[in-house]
């Protein structure tokens, strides 16, 4: 009887043990979230119970690449050949174009993306195990061997809009968060960028060309979005200076107007007819390195991305006829049509139009160091 009834108190207390410890986690887990730390010294939450990591926290220990779409809620991470998109709210997701369920949804918590464990498990640690320093493709020139500087032009701003999409999308911001992507990208790549407009302000055209020119820049790339009257016109395009701007002209213009560095030349005149005729060379060679330039984007665009692509046009735009190197002008898509515009309201699909154009720039900046390789 004796060995009987302690046995009943033994299981008695494991038992009233056991209720404690329910009792104290639930308050704990109901009263909220709590931070609790982990041996890869990342911030940690449990939230009703379940684990979750700062998604932007868990990126930056894995050199993991991510934008965020605050419109649609949802995040693009990418890093070498994988890609991956999750929606705050959602436990779909894709990686790599396969669709997958995580046990628990993509949170939002105090302001911040965070991910439960099983996504930090089953991804993040099975795809990119080590953080390694961004390289360009294997067995090519890093852009910055060629191309030391490029001008980034957000189209618009400000007080004028630019084309707007029938649902209420404005030019002037899409072209501007382009821009804003491409430049990241760019100097990632070591690559110096000059913003002539990095908020919503208006400037004017010829005060962009100022800038542009005065910079010494490598190349201008002006970001602008189409629109037309016809709703079925679509596609991505991308204009150089139109060989019936007059270029004997634009050189006096130029000879007059701006300093032309000579001092390496060894020339017994730098009369204004000599610096005119080197303007009409360099205007020549840019408009061919323009057309060389906006092929390679077109080509990667037309590979990467799911859009039609119009190809190269010649145009008479002011910031194309004054620019001093190689120019172009980048419509990236039609606001007016109504797929398109939906497609560019996804931060996702600016940031594949933002990474193709770089891709274009890197082929561009490839194809000018082979041409200096001897043969």
């Amino acid at each position: 009887m004796f060995r009987r009834h302690h046995s009943t108190d033994k299981e008695k207390m494991f038992k009233l043990f056991k209720l404690f410890t329910f009792i104290i986690l639930t308050a704990v887990f109901l009263s909220g979230c709590v931070t609790i730390s982990t041996k890869e010294d990342l911030p940690v939450y449990s939230i009703n119970g379940v684990t979750y990591y700062p998604l932007v926290k868990l990126c930056e220990s894995r050199g993991v690449s991510w934008q965020y779409d605050p419109l649609t809620r949802v995040v693009a991470l990418s890093k070498g050949l994988h890609r991956i998109n999750l929606k705050a709210g959602d436990n779909l997701i894709l990686v790599d174009q396969r669709a997958s369920l995580l046990d628990h949804p993509v949170d939002i918590y105090e302001g911040t993306v965070v991910v439960p464990i099983s996504f930090k498990r089953d991804v993040i640690d099975t795809l990119f195990k080590e953080v390694k320093v961004p390289t360009v493709k294997r067995g090519l020139y890093p852009i910055s061997n060629k191309i030391k500087k490029i001008v980034i032009d957000a189209g618009h701003g400000g007080n004028d809009p630019g084309a707007i999409g029938k649902t209420g999308l404005r030019e002037k911001d899409i072209n501007l968060d382009i821009a804003k992507r491409l430049a990241f990208l760019l100097k990632s790549e070591g690559v110096e960028v000059i913003l002539p407009r990095s908020s919503d302000v208006f400037i004017p055209l010829d005060r962009r060309v100022q800038i542009t020119n005065n910079s010494k820049a490598d190349l201008f790339i002006s970001i602008h979005s189409n629109a037309n009257r016809s709703r079925s016109m679509h596609g991505f395009e991308i204009y150089y200076v139109a060989t019936s701007v007059n270029d004997a002209k634009r050189a006096f213009y130029s000879a007059r107007n701006a300093n032309l560095d000579l001092t390496n030349a060894s020339l017994a005149s730098y009369s204004l007819d000599l610096k005119a005729i080197l303007w009409d060379m360099l205007y020549n060679n840019s408009r061919a390195e323009s057309i060389y330039l906006g092929r390679n984007i077109c080509k990667i665009i037309g590979d990467k991305c799911d859009v039609k692509v119009n190809g190269l046009k010649d145009a008479r735009y002011q910031v194309l006829r004054g620019a001093y190197m190689p120019a172009i002008l980048i419509e990236i898509g039609f606001v007016s049509n109504s797929s398109e515009e939906r497609m560019l309201k996804n931060g996702y699909y600016r940031q594949q139009l933002a990474e193709g154009i770089l891709e274009g720039v890197r082929d561009y900046a490839q194809g000018l160091a082979k041409a200096e390789e001897p043969n």
